[in-house]
């Protein structure tokens, strides 16, 4: 149910459209933060083991390949290309969804009128609660962006952050084999992670156990 906390044994994440010629449309966020936080999500998924899926649309012929910032944490998930604009439309994504069991899926993609709007309506028809991550979206306005999120809200999907999917997972820093993990992240691509490092040089190695 949505309004259950998610956990790595029961859900998803999809990313689609992470190219460089779907960046270039986008006008709602400053480019290189939605990448960032698309980063967080794959790093996340990946330490707790969260199955994903990657998808990218005319990789070849006109939007370019998924950017490498996200290729490179995922080197074994093949992206699942697709000429269809919703990628719910897509057999082999669609299959690769139903694959992972999952009824929870994260999803974040370029853009957000689109490439994530039309799957989310689809599948919450077909029963899954979906979990946007807004801040790894983008759009072409900041408008266009802000009307697709209510519009997927207003069906039920749940808007959430990267770092929250992150935090949500891991829920308590006595979880020893996810903490070093999730530092990493922090400190790699959000400005707490500026507190972390200058903690780490204050306390040294007390610094971890003042964290958890």
């Amino acid at each position: 149910m949505a309004h259950e906390l998610l956990t790595p044994d029961t859900c998803a994440l999809a990313l689609v459209d992470h190219q460089p010629q779907m960046f270039f449309g986008v006008n709602s966020h400053e480019r290189t933060v939605v990448l960032h936080n698309a980063q967080i999500l794959a790093k996340a998924a990946k330490l707790f083991n969260v199955p994903t899926i990657l998808s990218t649309i005319a990789a070849d012929s006109f939007s370019g390949h998924l950017l490498p910032e996200i290729q490179s944490i995922l080197p074994h998930v093949e992206p699942i290309d697709r000429t269809s604009m919703n990628a719910w439309e897509d057999t082999a994504f669609r299959k690769a969804v139903e694959a992972t069991g999952r009824k929870k899926i994260v999803l974040a993609g370029l853009w957000t009128e689109v490439c994530v709007a039309f799957p989310t309506v689809q599948m919450i028809a077909a029963g899954y609660e979906i979990y946007v991550a807004t801040d790894a979206c983008g759009d072409i306005t900041p408008e266009a962006h802000e009307r697709a999120v209510q519009r997927v809200v207003q069906l039920g999907a749940v808007p959430i952050n990267s770092l929250q999917f992150m935090m949500e997972l891991q829920r308590d820093w006595a979880r020893s084999e996810t903490y070093d993990g999730c530092m990493e992240i922090f400190k790699a691509h959000s400005a707490y992670g500026i507190g972390v490092r200058y903690a780490k040089q204050i306390l040294g190695e007390h610094a971890s156990e003042a964290g958890r």
